[in-house]
């Protein structure tokens, strides 16, 4: 596949975002919504957790951590993503080899900088098109863990995390370990 056909449309990002957002303001609302999720995690999800809370979750965050490495890895064009880090890193290296020059850093610097809403925008396109993939299961499934966990008072992970806090770190975690396994910028 060509560069083009890795790069996200910013328009239907934000068209998945905007109906991520209706989804999630409407949960208690759309039952049909709501149904189908918890069809779907109460019996795969929801048994997991029902068996042992954190290995459960551990379990669940792993798999969602798997999930967004594949889409990343294969919906991105990671051979652009490396030359945009490659490039960074070059300039860089040249910032430090004159940090006694003065006159060259600042020169090196102003470029950096003229370069950075560039970059940071293609970086954006050619990371969106996961976004795309991924925003709407993600809304559906923090969704479902709100309605799993307010159903149980107290549950505290390690005794002082919460669910979010526990998803948020763990899956950090699994994602750095995987991204390079599976080699992913």
């Amino acid at each position: 596949m060509d560069n083009k056909g890795k790069e996200g449309s910013l328009v239907l990002v934000f068209l998945v975002m905007a109906f991520s957002l209706v989804i999630a303001g409407l949960w208690d609302k759309w039952p049909i919504v709501k149904d189908f999720a918890h069809k779907i995690l109460d019996p795969t999800a929801g048994i997991l957790l029902d068996w042992h809370l954190t290995i459960g979750m551990l379990i669940i965050v792993f798999i969602i951590s798997v999930f967004t490495t594949v889409v990343q890895k294969y919906a991105t064009d990671q051979e652009s993503l490396k030359e945009l880090r490659k490039e960074q890193k070059i300039l860089q290296e040249e910032m430090k080899e004159f940090k006694d020059h003065p006159e060259k850093l600042l020169a090196l610097q102003k470029k950096q900088m003229q370069q950075m809403p560039e970059t940071f925008m293609k970086t954006f396109k050619l990371t969106s098109r996961a976004m795309v993939y991924t925003a709407v299961p993600f809304i559906l499934l923090f969704r479902w863990f709100h309605d799993y966990f307010s159903l149980i008072e107290g549950v505290k992970f390690f005794g002082f995390l919460s669910w979010f806090w526990f998803y948020f770190i763990f899956v950090i975690i699994f994602s750095t370990v995987l991204r390079k396994k599976f080699n992913v910028v």
